[in-house]
């Protein structure tokens, strides 16, 4: 009857005796040393929330004080009795630092003052990391990037828009990528072309506007200049000036506002260009400003005299002039992403430096993230640049003569230690993500081959590729045993962070027991089988009663040992409700 079949109804029994048992076993496993947990990133009671999870069989825990006014809260004291807790019951420790955007970059732009704070927000939550496991290397993690947009696309397609940003003023600018038609263009979408393109019309428009204004304002002298000259010995000698005199006086005024304005706007264009330029430009503009540096101090050294207007506007022929023939557009705007890379290297490195210059070979290891696609820098490429550029500026720093403010560092010795200090923290999750923009499992795995050998640290967390979600490893689709592959040996040893933060606030259970079947992880300290993804079958011995083979239903019924007994006289089930020693039949 129906359109089914048995195996609609019972599809086999599975056997617990089989390694690769249950349902979200990766098929990969992971000792379950290497497994750590978080506290909660809402508080910073860091000590109740570590001995809960320490309570369930981890081994290793990570203080997650992303926010900063959370980490901010947690008292020395309760790192210092963190370190007590994790000696006693013989676990390790690592940190989740503050979530900050370590390249300076904010929502109204660049500073070197916001860069340099969080740079010293960064240094102290390194140092404070130190009190935690003052004689080890312990692992503080620092996102990548937090408020820069991402550049990434939809798979084998163009960018169809960019970000730049003015180097000279910190401003952030969208712009369209455009498809050239015109005869002689690039017809396809390029970043630098465009970026070009800007800074050469940026360069020639500022030129042509100063050259207008200059020449607005010259003419105007030159009609009003004899005038204004009779108007001012007038003047002196206290005689009233004509109506003729004072038009004239005006219309010198305002020529000569255009010439001041015009003036100081040529001098920050050669500034700007001073700054931009190549070492054979520089040159020539070093030998512009010898050829009008006297009449330049002769502005300055009487402001009010009525000639200068003349000067200034020479000067500013000349400039203008020069500027447009002898040098290149200065590349003002440039890549928001190389801007900020290159921000984002200065700081990392410099917190390094500061710390292995205060805790040497004891030094916190300074293990960058990948963040969630979407914020720059979250992939493979672009998180292995900065490392290694980081580690380049920490071997010049570190080679400087302690004279220098440098430590004096051999150059061999200093690369051993940027490469011990200087790292990745890989984050599973955050790169599942590509998958929102068509990217696949094969993608996403050869983004992990890039950071491989950089790895330092692991945060597990799996979710289907679109949010920045955490469940457990196995419950979403996440490459788990690929991306575990390609980090070889690295990622084997690496400390894996169980971020599982969703599954936390929607199933309120430990996220524990799951990652460990996901793992299918030893049960017992020999290495060997049982495993964890056994365990539900496993006799039912953990979490299920007897089970199937020591059935306490019919030992209920039919009497076998002491459980069936009434509680009263030392058994399980509760008295007087039909049992075979309550004295009454069996209902």
């Amino acid at each position: 009857m129906g359109d089914y079949s048995v195996s609609d109804i019972y599809q086999g029994g599975y056997s617990s005796m089989s390694p690769i048992y249950g349902n979200i076993f990766g098929n990969y496993r992971v000792n379950p040393k290497s497994f750590g947990m978080t506290t909660d990133p809402r508080t910073a009671n860091i000590i109740q929330d570590a001995s809960t999870k320490l309570n369930v069989g981890a081994k290793h825990i990570e203080i997650s004080a992303v926010q900063p006014d959370v980490f901010e809260s947690i008292p020395d004291s309760h790192l210092l009795e963190m370190k007590r807790l994790s000696k006693l019951v013989g676990a390790t420790v690592s940190v989740h630092g503050p979530i900050l955007e370590p390249s300076g970059m904010s929502k109204d732009g660049f500073s070197e003052t916001n860069r340099e704070g969080v740079e010293r927000q960064m240094l102290s939550a390194v140092k404070r990391a130190h009190i935690v496991s003052p004689d080890e290397n312990i692992p503080v993690t620092f996102h990548s990037s937090v408020s820069v947009p991402d550049q990434i696309t939809t798979k084998d397609k163009l960018p169809e828009e960019t970000y730049v940003v003015n180097r000279d003023t910190g401003s952030i600018h969208r712009v369209p990528l455009k498809e050239r038609t015109f005869p002689g263009e690039n017809t396809k979408r390029d970043i630098k072309e465009e970026i070009n393109k800007i800074n050469e019309q940026q360069w020639t428009e500022s030129l042509r506007q100063l050259e207008y204004r200059s020449q607005i304002g010259g003419e105007a002298i030159e009609r009003a200049l004899g005038t204004e000259l009779l108007a001012e010995a007038e003047k002196k000698a206290g005689k009233p000036l004509t109506k003729t005199m004072e038009d004239m006086n005006s219309t010198f005024n305002q020529g000569a506002i255009h010439i001041n304005s015009s003036y100081n706007e040529l001098k920050e264009l050669f500034d700007t260009a001073y700054h931009n330029a190549s070492d054979v430009e520089k040159n020539k503009i070093e030998k512009f400003y010898k050829d009008v540096e006297e009449r330049a101090k002769q502005l300055k050294e009487n402001p009010k005299e009525i000639q200068n207007t003349v000067i200034m506007r020479d000067i500013i022929q000349k400039g203008v002039n020069f500027l447009n023939k002898e040098i290149v557009a200065p590349k003002l705007y440039g890549s928001l992403n190389e801007f900020s890379k290159e921000k984002t290297v200065e700081t990392i490195s410099n917190v390094a430096f500061g710390s292995f210059k205060e805790f040497k070979d004891k030094s916190p290891i300074i293990s960058i993230e990948n963040p969630p696609v979407g914020s720059a820098f979250s992939r493979g490429e672009d998180l292995k640049d900065i490392v290694e550029k980081a580690r380049e500026k920490f071997v010049e720093k570190a080679i400087k003569p302690i004279s220098e403010k440098g430590l004096g560092m051999s150059e061999a010795k200093a690369k051993e230690a940027a490469a011990k200090l200087i790292g990745v923290t890989w984050d599973v999750g955050h790169i599942n993500m590509m998958r929102k923009y068509g990217y696949e499992s094969e993608d996403i795995i050869k983004e992990t081959e890039k950071v491989a050998k950089l790895v330092k640290h692991v945060h597990l967390s799996d979710n289907f590729g679109f949010e920045h979600t955490e469940l457990p490893m196995g419950m979403g689709n996440v490459p788990m045993k690929e991306i575990l592959n390609k980090l070889g040996k690295e990622g084997f040893d690496a400390k894996k962070i169980i971020e599982a933060g969703n599954w936390w606030q929607h199933f309120q259970s430990s996220p524990f027991k799951e990652t460990l079947e996901a793992f299918g992880s030893p049960i017992y300290s020999m290495q060997m089988a049982p495993y964890w993804n056994q365990h539900l079958g496993l006799q039912q011995g953990y979490y299920s009663g007897y089970g199937a083979m020591l059935p306490q239903t019919n030992y209920a019924s039919f009497g076998a040992g002491f459980s069936g007994l009434p509680m009263e006289l030392g058994g399980q089930a509760p008295g007087a409700e039909g049992s075979r020693m309550s004295g009454k039949g069996m209902e």
